[in-house]
């Protein structure tokens, strides 16, 4: 009854394990929620005041599919402070979240017969925006002593006439890797000698911790196929206001325009005028939120690493980290994969975590630590409980 593009998505595991957590608080549990991705912290007030205004000056109503001129603006001047990027407004697209513009941006570009590109352990959603279109996802390995960059042996044997993209993630979600700038320009010298797609994800970009960013863009020569990916939503806590925005080939974003205005029309038109605001006004709270997940993120990766037969690197950027527990796993041990740990710690102490094996990283499990320090403090004591039960 129905199609064969809709058997080819799997039902998101972040969102199935948010749906558990959200069961066992209805009957009383109190669960601590450690497979969140979105920052823990509100909306700064700026951002919340810039959309209450929109509403009251009657900023309600359709906006142009690819949004508005405005936010467009804000977005080239961001991108300029920010990233050192040069764009014109006829270079940019605004969706609904980061999430819906990777979509588009696969949807215009790949289908049946082609192949693309994805480091494991990948984000989710990546390999179900491929298979939708048609086109195969082709899996690399990388190295999780560093930063989980390519395995480049791995990458240049998938290489062939069908690969159409190549999707980089970085600062990534699950393991927060970030890559050097010498891993991404191998990528790129790659990309170009087999006229490749390179769609570079960089939703977490101002959560890196040890050095400044650099986007994937600035390392690309000038005309490259390269698209950039950024969003508000990790930045300023803005997850359901649901703004994302592309950056790159004018035709490959006309294109985009298009199926978005068959699909989802324009973005929500008040989140767009508080996005104006996010990314022209205050930046100070980017810095404060960052300071406090760089804090964290010391904390956990400690506490893991503490933990017999844990293996746990630093992770760059982001929120999570994405630690090795192989060594509790085994066919003839009671937890035998990373889904049987993480669903052992949710049914006996009510942490809540995503296995490994949906982000093809079998053997580890993600913490998200956009969460208070208590709750990372209790998470980690009964991590540790679970670990000497189960040796």
């Amino acid at each position: 009854m129905l199609t064969d593009r809709i058997g080819r998505i799997t039902p998101s595991a972040t969102l199935a394990m948010t749906a558990k957590a959200a069961e066992l608080r209805a009957t009383g549990v109190d669960v601590i929620n450690l497979s969140v991705g979105e920052p823990d912290f509100p909306t700064p007030e700026n951002i919340r005041a810039a959309g209450k205004k929109a509403i009251d000056d009657g900023h309600t109503r359709y906006t142009p599919g690819g949004g508005t001129m405005e936010l467009k603006k804000a977005v080239v001047e961001k991108m300029r402070r920010d990233n050192d990027l040069h764009y014109e407004t006829g270079e940019i697209i605004i969706s609904c979240g980061g999430k819906h513009s990777l979509y588009n941006a696969c949807q215009v570009l790949f289908q049946t017969g082609d192949e693309v590109i994805i480091f494991a352990p990948y984000w989710v959603s990546f390999p179900d925006f491929v298979a939708v279109t048609g086109a195969a996802p082709v899996f690399v390995n990388t190295d999780s002593s560093r930063q989980f960059e390519p395995v480049f042996e791995d990458l240049k044997t998938k290489i062939n006439s069908r690969t159409k993209g190549i999707i980089i993630n970085s600062p990534s979600n699950p393991t927060g890797g970030v890559w050097r700038d010498e891993a991404v320009l191998e990528v790129l010298e790659i990309a170009r000698e087999s006229d490749i797609w390179v769609f570079s994800d960089e939703c977490y970009e101002q959560l890196t911790y040890d050095r400044p960013y650099v986007s994937t863009s600035m390392l690309a020569e000038k005309g490259e196929k390269v698209l950039t990916f950024q969003s508000c939503s990790k930045t300023y806590a803005m997850t359901g206001w649901r703004i994302g925005y592309t950056a790159g080939d004018k035709n490959v974003i006309k294109a985009m325009a298009k199926l978005q205005g068959q699909s989802t029309s324009c973005p929500n038109s008040i989140a767009q005028a508080a996005a104006i605001e996010a990314l022209t006004g205050d930046q100070s709270e980017v810095k404060r939120m960052r300071d406090i997940f760089k804090k964290r993120r010391d904390y956990i990766v400690n506490r893991l690493n503490q933990m017999e037969g844990v293996s746990c690197d630093t992770p760059g950027g982001a929120f999570y980290v994405f630690p090795d527990f192989s060594s509790y796993m085994g066919e003839d041990r009671k937890i035998k994969s990373s889904n049987d740990l993480s669903m052992y710690l949710l049914e006996q102490k009510a942490l809540v975590t995503v296995a490994g094996d949906a982000f093809g990283g079998e053997g580890h499990v993600r913490f998200s630590y956009a969460a208070s320090d208590e709750n990372l403090e209790k998470a980690m004591g009964f991590l540790k409980e679970t670990l000497k039960e189960l040796a």
